[in-house]
């Protein structure tokens, strides 16, 4: 219970809710060992879209694909918009979701399909977040910030967003994954652990 609420809130109030994320979809997931990005993972297969998960390194390669990702870039030992591009079959994929932001940012719009949407949630990069331009005018994107509270302030879209959870942890297609648990007595060390950025999924301190 502690691994459900917070990660497919959010994942489900950007893909489904404002992106219309829907079959035949590709998906770019950055950050995607982050426990949104494994509830978005499962969201988007729930409604039968692709993902293109992205990560700085093949570490995680193979654990990212038993978590759900179709297709993983290792950002920082591929060219993000040719691997893509290749993938989508040079349609480029018309959903993003990152809480990156920072310089990827503009390759991501690269990556993108025309008309497509990249949802903004986070600021992890710390550097400045150039504006792409060209990309927006040339392909007619749609660049949003997202913020959980806007579902979970909306009693209409949080009934939405309960239904379709509970729908997808009832039929297994919706699965928190755990990367570790701690007694509250060790949160130095759950602390610790998150900072590793060694975790795939949750991290859950129990009282």
């Amino acid at each position: 219970a502690a691994a459900v609420w917070m990660q497919y809130v959010t994942a489900w109030g950007a893909l489904v809710e404002q992106a219309k994320l829907g079959e035949g979809d590709f998906v770019i997931v950055t950050a995607a060992s982050s426990s949104v990005g494994l509830a978005a993972f499962q969201i988007a297969r729930m409604v039968g879209a692709t993902v293109i998960a992205t990560t700085r390194t093949g570490a995680k390669r193979q654990a990212l694909i038993d978590a759900g990702a179709h297709h993983v870039v290792a950002t920082g030992e591929e060219d993000l918009v040719a691997r893509v591009m290749e993938i989508t079959d040079g349609q480029g994929a018309r959903v993003v979701l990152d809480p990156v932001g920072g310089p990827s940012f503009e390759p991501l719009t690269e990556s993108m399909a025309r008309g497509g949407i990249l949802l903004e949630y986070g600021a992890l990069s710390g550097e400045p977040t150039p504006f792409p331009l060209f990309s927006v005018l040339g392909k007619s994107l749609t660049l949003k910030g997202y913020l959980y509270s806007e579902i979970v302030s909306d009693d209409a879209a949080l009934d939405r967003a309960k239904a379709f959870i509970v729908a997808g942890l009832e039929s297994g297609a919706l699965k928190p994954r755990i990367a570790r648990t701690f007694p509250l007595d060790a949160i130095q060390d759950a602390h610790r652990f998150l900072e590793s950025n060694d975790q795939i999924g949750k991290v859950v301190v129990t009282v």
